[in-house]
């Protein structure tokens, strides 16, 4: 039985690490609060657990054999985090009361999950890691190991967020913080495609 310490590890240094999920998370704990910013984490955690445990047990079989599938999830990843980033790029600044439309908030955490190429490389490296067999068990240990890991890590990009909060009480300041992700999600797009 492979050992649960590396697997929490892996999971932890890939959910926490940066990336275009944790950015949202944290503008959306700073622009709408901690619940709202909770229902992005469950929605990401979900998706990505989803992703995980189904790659485990081959969809990665299936993009080596149609390669032009993941080249699809590439460029619509990239295009979703470009619009996102537009979105971002136009608001006015004013802080989001907490009540946002839960659904849209979950979906679009899970949506990022299922187009962004770092999440479909993390869940291919590490099943291929620690359950590279196709054994029903160690897949379902690792998915719900990631899942909890994820989810906290997630947390703590939401609870960055909602600390910032305080300091964006000005428009301009929110606009700030927006520009700044905006960026930041534009550079993630090109490494999508070249991923």
């Amino acid at each position: 039985m492979t050992s649960l310490f590396p697997m929490f590890l892996f999971a932890l240094a890939a959910s926490l690490s940066p990336g275009p999920v944790n950015l949202v998370g944290l503008g959306t704990g700073a622009r709408r609060g901690f619940l709202p910013g909770m229902i992005h984490v469950a929605g990401a955690t979900c998706g990505f657990t989803v992703l995980l445990v189904l790659i485990g047990f081959g969809l990665q079989a299936l993009l080596l054999q149609w390669p032009w599938l993941l080249a699809l999830i590439r460029w619509a990843g990239a295009a979703f985090f470009v619009y996102m980033a537009w979105k971002l790029w136009r608001d006015e600044g004013q802080l989001e009361a907490g009540e946002a439309r839960p659904g849209s908030l979950f979906l679009q955490g899970a949506l990022m999950q299922w187009l962004n190429p770092k999440a479909w490389l993390a869940s291919a490296a590490g099943m291929g890691a620690f359950a590279a067999d196709g054994e029903a068990g160690r897949i379902g240990l690792f998915g719900a190991l990631y899942f909890v890991v994820c989810f906290a890590s997630l947390a703590c990009w939401v609870w960055a967020g909602c600390h910032l909060r305080g300091w964006l009480q000005q428009p301009q300041r929110v606009r700030l913080l927006n520009g700044g992700l905006a960026v930041m999600l534009l550079l993630c797009a090109p490494g999508m495609l070249l991923g």
